[in-house]
C-alpha cells in the first residue's frame, strides 16, 4: 500500500460513543470513567484535588491519557470474592448507595467542610446537575449541614433552564429537619410558592411525619392550618388525617386532635374509619372523658362498625394503667353490649386492674368465667389474684388460688410465696408462713430479704427468740448472707411506731450470739434520733467505740445530730473535724444540725463557714442556708 494512504478500516472509523470518544467541544468535555470510581480515601486534612478521581475527572481534550492496561475487574461494581492484584476502592456503605456523580459532590463537600470557591469549582466541572441528583445529594448520609445543603440547593436553582422538582424540595425539607431546623423546613411551601410551584399534599405529609416523629404537636397543628388556609392544601386521604390525629393524641393534645377530626367530618369526600375512632377513643381514655368516649363509640357503630376486641382491650388497658376502674367497668359493659367476646388478653388486663384496686369479688367472677370458657389462664393472672387476696386481708383465699394454680399445672414463683408468707405473718399464723418458707426452699428458690424479714419480725414481736435464732441458723446453713437479712429485719421492725426499745432488746441478744455490724448500729442510732431518744443513741455510740467495729461516715453524721440535739455542739464540731481529717463528707442533716447549734451559740461566722462548705460538697446544700437564715434572723450578731 503506497505511503500516505489509509486503510479502508481506518477510513470508515467514526469517532462516537460506540467506537470511541465523541468529538469534544467547548460545552461537551470528555469524561473518562465508568460506573464506579477508583479513587482512594485520603485524610480529611489533605487538600482536595481532581487527581483523587482518576476515572471521574474532567480533562481538556488536547491530550489523551497515556495508554494503560485496564482490566474489566476494576470496573466491576461488586468487589470480587477472590483477591486480585489491583485492590478495589474502599467505599463506605452509605457511599455505595449513591451514584458516581452524587459521590463526587459529597466528597467535594466533605473535603472542604464549607461552601467556598473550591466547592464551586468542583461543581462547575459537571456539565449539569439535574433535580434528581440534587435530591440524592441532599438525602445522603450523613446529612449535610444546613450551611451546605441550602447553598447547594440555591446554586443548583441558578443553573440555566433549571427548575427544582418536588423531590428536591422534599429532600431539602428532610435535610433541614434532620439538622433540627424544623422552622426552616416549614418554610419550604412558601419557597415553592415563590418559585411558581404550588405545594402538594406530599409536602404536607412529609412535614407532618417529621413533626410527629419529633413530638412537636403545636408545630404540626400550625403547619396543618397553614397548608389549609394559605395554600388550600387539605389531606385527600383518611390515612393522612389519621396520622395527624394520632400524633396529636400521643403528645397529649386531645383538643387539637378533636379539631382535626371535626375537619375530617366536614370534608365531603372523606369519611372517618375504624382507625380514626380507635385513636380518638384512646385519647379520651387517657383524658378520663368517659361520657364523650361512650358517645364516640355510639357514633362509630352508626358510621363505620362496632369496635372489635382489640380496640376494647386497648381502652381497658389505658384505663387500668390510670387507675380509672369506673371507666374501665363502663367500657367492659359496652363491650358486652356489643356482643364482643373478650379474649385472654382482655380478661388478663381487666383482672389485673380489679385486683390492684381491691375489687376481688369482680375479679374472681371474671376468673371463674375464664375457666368456664376453657381459656388458657396465664401465670400472671394467678399471681395477681393471690396478691389481691393477701392485700385485702383474705390470705386463705389467696392460698386457695395457689393450690388451684398447682393443680392446673403451674409452678408458683417466689413472688407469690413472699406475698403469702407476709400475709400469714401479719395474721399471726407464723407456723403456716414457716411451712411455706420451707416449701419454697425445697422447690429450689433462693430466699430474698422480703421472704425472711416477715418471719423474723413475727418471731421477734411474739418473743419466740428460739425460733428466731433457729431461722438464722437455717439461713446460715444454706450459705445465705445473714447480716443482710438482719439489716432488713431491723429496717422493717423500726418502720413500725414504738418498736425502738424492742429492737434494742433483740440487738442485745444478737450481740451475745455474735451477730453485729456497723450498719445495724447506724440503723438503730438513726431510729433513736427520730424519736428524740438522744441519750440512748449516745449510749449506743459509746458502746460501739468499745467494740472492734470502726464507725463510718454515716455513723459520725448521725452522732453529730445526736450531740447537737443533746445540747453539746462543741463536741459535735470535734467529730465534724474528725470527718474532715478522714476526707469524709457529712450528710445534709449533720450540716443542718451544726448550723443550728452554732447559731444558737451565736457563732455566726462559723455557721457561715459551714454553709459555704455545705454548698461546696453536697448537691442540696441550700437546705443549710435556709436553716442558717431562719436562725440568724431571730438572733443578734455577736462581735468576734
Amino acid at each position: 500500500m503506497p505511503p500516505g494512504t489509509s486503510s479502508p478500516a481506518s477510513a470508515t472509523r467514526k469517532h462516537y460513543f460506540y467506537y470511541g470518544h465523541r468529538r469534544p467541544s467547548q460545552n461537551r468535555p470528555v469524561v473518562y470513567g465508568g460506573l464506579f470510581t477508583n479513587r482512594k480515601t485520603l485524610p480529611s486534612s489533605s487538600p482536595f484535588s481532581a487527581a483523587d478521581f482518576d476515572l471521574l475527572s474532567v480533562r481538556r481534550p488536547s491530550k489523551l491519557p497515556p495508554s494503560t492496561a485496564i482490566e474489566i475487574r476494576d470496573w466491576d461494581p461488586d468487589p470480587p470474592s477472590t483477591p486480585i492484584s489491583v485492590s478495589p476502592p474502599s467505599l463506605s456503605s452509605s457511599d455505595r448507595r449513591l451514584s458516581p456523580l452524587a459521590r463526587f459532590i459529597c466528597d467535594a463537600f466533605r473535603r472542604n467542610s464549607r461552601w467556598c470557591p473550591a466547592v464551586v469549582r468542583e461543581l462547575n466541572k459537571l456539565r449539569r446537575v439535574p433535580p434528581d441528583l440534587v435530591a440524592e445529594v441532599l438525602r445522603s448520609r450523613p446529612v449535610l449541614p444546613p450551611s451546605l445543603s441550602t447553598r447547594f440547593f440555591h446554586w443548583a436553582g441558578r443553573q440555566k433552564g433549571f427548575s427544582h422538582s418536588f423531590a428536591s424540595y422534599n429532600a431539602l425539607a428532610y435535610s433541614l429537619s434532620a439538622a433540627g431546623l424544623f422552622r426552616a423546613a416549614d418554610q419550604i411551601p412558601e419557597l415553592m410558592h415563590a418559585h411558581g410551584k404550588h405545594p402538594s399534599e406530599k409536602q404536607l405529609e412529609i412535614l407532618v411525619r417529621f413533626h410527629a416523629d419529633a413530638c412537636r404537636p403545636l408545630r404540626l397543628f400550625h403547619l396543618y392550618n397553614k397548608m389549609r388556609t394559605r395554600f388550600g392544601v387539605s389531606p385527600s386521604r383518611t390515612f393522612l388525617y389519621n396520622r395527624i390525629i394520632d400524633a396529636l393524641v400521643r403528645c397529649g393534645r386531645l383538643d387539637l386532635a378533636l379539631a382535626v377530626y371535626d375537619d375530617l367530618r366536614a370534608d365531603d369526600g372523606l369519611k372517618a374509619d375504624a382507625v380514626t375512632f380507635t385513636t380518638i377513643s384512646k385519647g379520651l381514655c387517657n383524658a378520663g372523658r368517659i361520657d364523650e368516649l361512650i358517645d364516640l363509640l355510639d357514633r362509630m357503630r352508626c358510621e363505620v362498625c362496632r369496635p372489635d376486641v382489640f380496640a376494647y382491650t386497648a381502652m381497658v388497658k389505658i384505663l387500668v394503667s390510670l387507675g380509672n376502674l369506673d371507666g374501665c367497668l363502663r367500657v367492659w359493659e359496652e363491650m358486652l353490649k356489643d356482643g364482643v367476646e373478650a379474649d385472654v388478653m382482655a380478661y388478663s388486663t381487666m383482672i389485673a386492674g380489679l385486683c390492684k384496686a381491691g375489687l376481688m369479688n369482680k375479679s374472681e367472677e371474671l376468673f371463674r368465667e375464664m375457666k368456664q370458657k376453657g381459656f388458657l389462664i396465664e401465670h400472671s393472672i394467678y399471681g395477681a389474684l393471690v396478691e389481691g387476696f393477701v392485700s385485702g386481708g383474705n390470705v386463705d383465699s389467696g392460698f386457695g388460688i395457689l393450690k388451684e394454680m398447682v393443680r392446673d399445672g403451674y409452678r408458683a414463683d417466689l413472688r407469690i410465696y413472699n406475698s403469702l408468707i407476709g400475709g400469714y405473718c401479719a395474721d399471726g399464723k407464723v407456723d403456716k408462713a414457716f411451712k411455706l418458707f420451707q416449701i419454697s426452699i425445697t422447690e429450689g428458690f433462693v430466699p430474698e430479704l422480703e421472704t425472711v424479714s416477715p418471719l423474723l419480725v413475727a418471731y421477734a414481736e411474739g418473743n419466740q427468740m428460739d425460733m428466731f435464732f433457729r431461722l438464722l441458723d437455717f439461713i446460715e446453713g444454706l450459705g445465705y448472707p445473714v447480716m443482710d437479712h438482719l439489716l432488713r429485719f431491723f429496717a422493717v421492725l423500726l418502720a413500725k411506731d414504738g418498736r425502738e426499745i424492742k429492737a434494742l432488746k433483740v440487738f442485745k441478744q444478737l450481740k451475745g450470739k455474735g451477730y453485729c455490724s456497723i450498719a445495724i448500729y447506724n440503723v438503730l442510732i438513726e431510729a433513736l434520733n427520730k424519736v428524740k431518744e438522744v441519750k440512748c443513741a449516745l449510749a449506743l455510740f459509746e458502746e460501739l467505740k468499745g467494740t472492734d467495729l470502726e464507725p463510718d461516715s454515716c455513723t459520725y453524721s448521725l452522732i453529730i445530730t445526736s450531740m447537737v440535739n443533746d445540747g453539746d455542739p462543741i463536741e459535735a464540731c470535734s467529730y465534724f473535724n474528725k470527718m474532715k481529717e478522714k476526707h469524709w463528707t457529712p450528710s445534709v442533716f449533720a450540716y443542718n444540725s451544726l448550723v443550728r447549734g452554732l447559731c444558737q451559740m451565736g457563732e455566726i461566722n462559723a455557721a457561715i463557714t459551714l454553709v459555704k462548705d455545705c454548698l461546696g460538697n453536697v448537691t442540696n446544700g441550700p437546705f443549710g442556708v435556709q436553716i442558717f437564715t431562719e436562725n440568724s434572723r431571730c438572733m443578734p450578731l455577736r462581735a468576734t
